[in-house]
């Protein structure tokens, strides 16, 4: 059989070598490539193509939420290709769908490509429930709060949960810090936590809630205590009360 595949990635290095190695297998015919979410949703309605190559991380829309809009009839198989995301590749493993971790090699490509293959091979139901089974789980966390709304001066605009490295109580107020920036908004700690997603956010002290995507490493600190050490080089310590919940965050990845 031949399979029909589509490559989606914003980054044109990336989808060139894709494109390189899908060119060395003679069954899969390359029929299209896109450039991101939008493109993504348009170019692969209307070829339905057997296999998407489908990057993780593009900007405005992401490759799960190209999935979403796409709606089950329309689900192609998939291999999910990602710079490392603690997050999706754990998505990944649960539901035991294929991806490729950037930078990946010829073995790994050829790996994925033939589960792909013996997946097609002996599929009956066009819709694979793995994949759905993820659909719904993310569906599920849509239900938290996924952006902030942000007023500044005589502006108002959001700022995307996942775009924020970490939440500080300050005051009367919550502190957005993302990046350099730092945005305030009038909101308790309590309430926000609740509306956080936990599979991305963790509070680790009574006055800071962090992004588990944006924990660089931790550091052991005095009697069995840790520092959570942020992309940006911010340290925040953990608390003893907050302690357990990032012993569970160690063990379970």
């Amino acid at each position: 059989m031949t399979v029909r595949a589509v490559i989606v990635d914003d980054e044109p290095l990336a989808r060139e070598r894709l494109r390189q190695l899908v060119a060395r297998e003679p069954d899969v015919q390359l029929v299209g490539e896109c450039r991101d979410g939008a493109e993504a949703v348009r170019v692969l309605r209307e070829l339905k193509p057997d296999l998407v190559f489908l990057d993780v991380q593009m900007p405005e829309l992401d490759g799960f939420e190209v999935l979403a809009e796409l709606g089950p009839a329309a689900l192609p198989r998939v291999v999910f290709v990602t710079a490392y995301d603690r997050y999706a590749i754990r998505a990944f493993e649960v539901h035991a769908l294929d991806y490729l971790l950037k930078p990946f090699d010829q073995a790994r490509f050829s790996r994925a490509l033939e589960r792909a293959r013996e997946d097609l091979r002996r599929r009956g139901d066009p819709v694979d429930t793995r994949l759905l089974a993820l659909l719904e789980q993310l569906e599920a966390q849509r239900q938290h709060l996924g952006r902030f709304v942000v007023r500044a001066d005589d502006r108002i605009f959001f700022v995307r949960a996942r775009d924020v490295e970490c939440i500080e109580a300050t005051g009367n107020y919550m502190v957005l810090h993302v990046g350099a920036d730092a945005y305030p908004i009038r909101e308790t700690m309590t309430n926000l936590e609740r509306r956080l997603d936990p599979a991305r956010f963790v509070r680790v002290h009574r006055s800071f809630i962090v992004n588990l995507e944006r924990i660089r490493e931790f550091e052991a600190w005095f009697h069995g205590g840790y520092v959570a050490v942020l992309a940006s080089g911010r340290r925040i310590q953990v608390s003893r009360k907050f302690r357990d919940r990032v012993d569970a965050l160690l063990r379970h990845g």
